[in-house]
């Protein structure tokens, strides 16, 4: 029986608001990975730690209880009941890739696939965004120096 190539349909932009800046790495929650693959939060930890050997540090690591405090006063996440009474543990681009190898369902196959092409795209994106900070701080500067030349 020949397999059925169902494509799965991840917003970018969903996605993308699903993603943190923490410890200089981008990553995602479990709990926000465990909703795309499609899984209980429980099952996804307990597969990670069936396969713990597979998540280096740069892979996963778990929250401090200051870096989820912060979260919350950032209205990245609405509360620390959002995270399900435990620190979270995030995912970098490389764990979430290596969360497929794991799974091993079909699902998790095409969400990890759309998952790191969204990572590439904002990866793609991060030096347009250098390019433009160069210029407005450029353009400061310039604007600085017109002032002290006028005063």
């Amino acid at each position: 029986m020949a397999k059925r190539n169902h494509s799965i349909v991840i917003s970018e932009n969903i996605v993308s608001n699903k993603i943190y800046f923490i410890r200089e790495q981008k990553v995602m929650l479990d709990r926000d990975l465990a909703e795309l693959y499609g899984v209980k939060s429980i099952r996804l930890r307990e597969q990670v730690k069936r396969n713990i050997n597979r998540f280096p540090k740069n892979f996963m690591f778990q929250l401090s209880e200051k870096e989820a405090e912060e979260m919350v006063s950032q209205n990245a996440i609405p509360s620390k009941q959002h995270l399900g009474g435990s620190l979270p543990y995030v995912f970098s681009e490389h764990g979430v890739l290596m969360l497929a190898n794991i799974l091993k369902s079909e699902r998790a196959i095409q969400v990890s696939i759309k998952l790191v092409e969204i990572f590439i795209k904002l990866r793609e994106m991060l030096p347009t965004h250098k390019d433009i900070l160069l210029k407005l701080e450029q353009l400061e500067k310039k604007h600085l120096h017109m002032i002290k030349i006028f005063n």
